[in-house]
């Protein structure tokens, strides 16, 4: 029997659809083609899908920059780094592991979901230019108030850029944005570069 989402790009990387709250990456592009009209509520109160259309919107930005600069006579652009931004912005849709926040009081139960904290850490690139977060990872029991955590971020830079002071910069604004938005204790923050491209 012949599987009718195959072709569903967050299968290929392993996920369901009940990820995004049943919507799919493709669809979601769609609905930003559209401008977001008619507003589909299903879509506009999810969490998940409201982490991916945010990460898509950051994406198709950078792309626009791209093709202008191609239309420039720049050299063709390497388009498997698109690939790998779109694989973690379908892991960040995931609402993961349940983060609790600290409390003294026994009647209050507060929390954030690693979905929601990788959007975060994905968000932090808005203040670092050329930086494109790819994958992130949340390595330990983020589940227990007070345990260490190690950050993973892979992320894609613009050729020519300090190599060294983008990854401290982006470390840190990823840091201060844990600090301020989460109880996490985290050990420290791992910036890998993954991918460095030519253009904006």
């Amino acid at each position: 029997m012949t599987d009718h989402h195959e072709d569903d790009p967050l299968r290929r990387l392993g996920l369901e659809p009940a990820d995004l709250d049943g919507h799919t990456i493709e669809e979601l592009g769609d609905y930003l083609d559209a401008g977001r009209t008619p507003r589909i509520p299903a879509i506009e109160e999810s969490p998940g899908c409201q982490l991916a259309l945010d990460a898509l919107e950051r994406l198709r930005g950078l792309g626009t920059a791209l093709m202008d600069e191609e239309a420039a006579s720049a050299p063709p652009v390497d388009e498997r780094w698109v690939a790998r931004i779109l694989s973690g912005i379908a892991m960040d849709a995931q609402a993961g592991r349940r983060i609790p926040f600290a409390s003294d009081d026994p009647d209050v139960d507060l929390a954030i979901t690693e979905g929601a904290v990788r959007g975060l850490v994905r968000a932090a690139e808005e203040a670092v230019p050329g930086v494109l977060v790819g994958r992130c990872r949340l390595d330990g029991d983020v589940t227990e108030p007070g345990a260490p955590v190690r950050v993973a971020i892979d992320v894609s830079v613009r050729l020519g850029d300090p190599l060294r002071r983008v990854a401290d910069r982006l470390r840190a604004e990823v840091e201060d944005r844990l600090r301020r938005h989460t109880d996490l204790r985290v050990a420290a923050i791992d910036v890998a570069i993954t991918d460095v491209r030519e253009g904006a």
